[in-house]
């Protein structure tokens, strides 16, 4: 009997035609056997005005999608079949967006990472129906950092996702120019989304079957399509690693057990970069690794078996067991030259220290945050405009969590109360959170305050956040009073 897997990979033999339309293109002609071209997600264009203002247009859309070699599979995306075009900005830029629902149920768009107004966070409560446009608009204020757009709406943020709506947000500065690091998008500078999806007979994502992480699949899709091999022309290459799984967490590591540099995290570049042979990412985390090559080789990018299992029960359940191929990488028979590797990059001022005292506390179990469920006509907390405020995250359960907070980028002071490694050192929004263990985060709430929209914290594996495992906190100005939006739950798709 030939195994589910085995099916699919049978597949992947089949000739490959990309659905009109696809958001991404493939970076090659394709091949009909063995692995297929990665695509790269286009840039989206964008046009700047007298204003100075930079604009972009995005349309989430159905489509159909060839994810797995020879089948079309129905897909969501924006302005294409499946994930976005990467949007692309400078800090300090001020840019707005039109954003149109063609899906038939109402969607959102949230920037994640993304230090933003909270009317233009694009969470729960700023919803697009279908046929609506969305137009919000802000100005780019924090470092060069890989972020990402997907959607939020409540209770259904998993299915929109695994559907096909993700993109990336790159921020740029002086930096990676400063720092030498490679920065020619989709040649040297190279976007990477890794998902897991399970097919059902027909072709189609399968949605049933949830388990307590959330849909966890069988098949490893790398910017939308199984099998994937990039063609290398460079000495070093930039692999901008989003894990865009709805529960997965990976163990990425090359085949051949090669080091990398990391050289940034979810928030941006790090002090210094960071030589690793294996990294862990949960959903929603980012990493940014350079990878050296010589002439001629070949080298295959996989997700290991979890190591860290402390506390964790049903570990093989949650796939902690399990190993997929990711992206093989085919050097080039003659490579052009790279600069060498940084050591030094960007210093970052510790904004509490690590024995500060937590200004507040949060326990994760089950679906609850502190023993609540999020509750869209509640506001959970309210934090001064302009502080620093110090958490204390504990994962209370024996199942994997994760932490999201909107708006901020953190610093992990200490887990456990020691420091955190080096690959945790850096800027972050969203933690892994092992079992039995707290995390100790310190935040800065700056310059964004509003008495009627609120920001999200959660888990995100998106299982856990669509059933309840959520939060909302109003930041707001001196003298102002509490002022939030009612919601209308009625109809509402709770999962």
């Amino acid at each position: 009997m030939v195994s589910r897997r085995g099916f699919l990979t049978g597949l992947a033999l089949v000739p490959v035609a990309y659905a009109a339309g696809c958001s991404i293109q493939p970076s090659a002609p394709a091949s009909t056997t063995g692995t297929r071209p990665l695509p790269i997600p286009p840039l989206a264009p964008s046009t700047v005005g007298a204003d100075g203002v930079r604009r972009f247009a995005l349309r989430a859309q159905p489509g159909s999608t060839e994810m797995v070699r020879g089948i079309q599979t129905p897909t969501w995306g924006y302005s294409g079949s499946v994930l976005g075009p990467t949007v692309r900005a400078r800090r300090g830029e001020q840019v707005a967006f039109t954003i149109t629902n063609d899906l038939p149920e109402a969607t959102s768009v949230h920037w994640h990472g993304m230090h933003v107004p909270a009317e233009f966070d694009g969470g729960p409560h700023q919803m697009i129906a279908p046929g609506a446009v969305w137009a919000p608009g802000w100005t780019v204020q924090q470092h060069a950092a890989t972020l990402w757009y997907h959607p939020h709406p409540h209770g259904a943020t998993e299915k929109h996702v695994q559907r096909g709506l993700s993109g990336f947000f790159l921020i740029d500065d002086d930096s990676a120019a400063e720092f030498g690091l490679p920065r020619e998008y989709g040649v040297d500078d190279i976007p990477l989304v890794i998902q897991d999806r399970r097919f059902t007979a027909d072709g189609r994502i399968d949605e049933s079957d949830t388990t307590d992480v959330g849909l966890l699949g069988d098949t490893i899709v790398t910017n939308g399509i199984t099998d994937a091999h990039l063609t290398v022309t460079t000495e070093r290459v930039r692999l901008r690693i989003l894990n865009g799984s709805s529960g997965r967490l990976y163990n990425l590591a090359f085949a051949d057990g090669r080091p990398f540099q990391l050289v940034a995290t979810d928030g941006g570049l790090l002090s210094e970069s960071v030589a690793l042979e294996q990294i862990q990412l949960s959903p929603g985390e980012r990493a940014e690794l350079l990878v050296t090559l010589r002439p001629g080789e070949n080298v295959t990018l996989r997700s290991l078996p979890i190591t860290d299992r402390t506390g964790v029960d049903r570990a093989a359940e949650f796939g902690f067991d399990d190993t997929f191929d990711i992206l093989t990488l085919r050097a080039a028979d003659a490579l052009r030259p790279a600069a060498d590797l940084p050591t030094a990059l960007v210093p970052m001022t510790p904004l509490a220290a690590a024995t500060a005292a937590p200004t507040r506390t949060f326990d994760l179990q089950w679906f609850m945050i502190n023993n609540r469920r999020m509750d869209m006509n509640r506001i959970d907390m309210t934090i001064p405009v302009d502080t620093t405020e110090v958490w204390s995250v504990r994962n209370k359960d024996n199942w994997p969590h994760n932490f999201h907070v909107h708006d901020v980028q953190f610093q992990i002071l200490a887990i456990d109360g020691d420091p955190p490694p080096p690959a945790l050192s850096g800027w972050k929004d969203t933690v892994y959170t092992a079992p039995d263990t707290t995390y100790t985060l310190a935040m800065h709430f700056a310059d964004h305050a509003d008495p009627t929209y609120p920001y999200m914290y959660h888990c995100h594996l998106l299982h856990h956040e669509d059933k309840g495992m959520m939060g909302q906190f109003l930041v707001l100005a001196p003298g102002q009073q509490p002022a939030p939006m009612a919601m209308d739950m009625s109809g509402m798709d709770h999962g």
